[in-house]
């Protein structure tokens, strides 16, 4: 089964382009919450409007609730 982070890496993949989604990588998950640092505060800012539905996908994808909010860092 892949990891928190690896799910997360393909979520942002997903929703953002390729590009995109590599200014922001998963750092770590502790205490259900996934920190994120990222290269620039745009895509900080794009990945907080779409928490909702990064968190989802998360989750859907782990099969279970893994993920409950996501910190950045910028």
């Amino acid at each position: 089964m892949p990891s928190v982070l690896e799910v997360a890496v393909e979520v942002l993949a997903e929703l953002f382009n390729r590009e995109r989604a590599s200014e922001a990588k998963p750092l770590f998950l502790k205490n259900r919450t996934l920190t994120i640092t990222c290269v620039t505060t745009t895509i900080a800012q794009e990945i907080r409007l779409k928490q909702g539905e990064i968190l989802e996908k998360i989750n859907d994808k782990m099969g279970r609730k893994e993920v409950d909010s996501i910190r950045y860092l910028a």
